[in-house]
C-alpha cells in the first residue's frame, strides 16, 4: 500500500511542478517576443522551450522517484 501511495504522491507533485514550469516557460516565450524576436523564429523558440521542458520533466521524475520520502512515516 505504501508503494501505491508514494507513486500517487510523486505523480501529483510532478503534475503540480510541471504546471508551474509550463507557466514559467510560457512567460519566457512571451518575454522573448516582447524583446523583439520576430514571428519568423516562433517555431525555433517553441521547439527549444519544449526541449527544455522535457529535460525538466525527466529531471523532476527521476529526482522524485529516487529521493521521495516514504509516505505514512513507516
Amino acid at each position: 500500500m505504501d508503494i501505491i501511495l508514494r507513486a500517487i504522491a510523486v505523480f501529483i507533485e510532478v503534475i503540480i511542478l510541471m504546471a508551474m514550469f509550463y507557466f514559467i516557460l510560457n512567460g519566457v516565450r512571451l518575454l522573448l517576443f516582447d524583446l523583439g524576436i520576430t514571428q519568423k523564429y516562433s517555431r525555433v523558440v517553441s521547439v527549444l522551450l519544449i526541449a527544455v521542458g522535457c529535460v525538466i520533466a525527466v529531471f523532476l521524475i527521476s529526482h522524485l522517484t529516487a529521493f521521495y520520502p516514504p509516505v505514512g512515516g513507516g
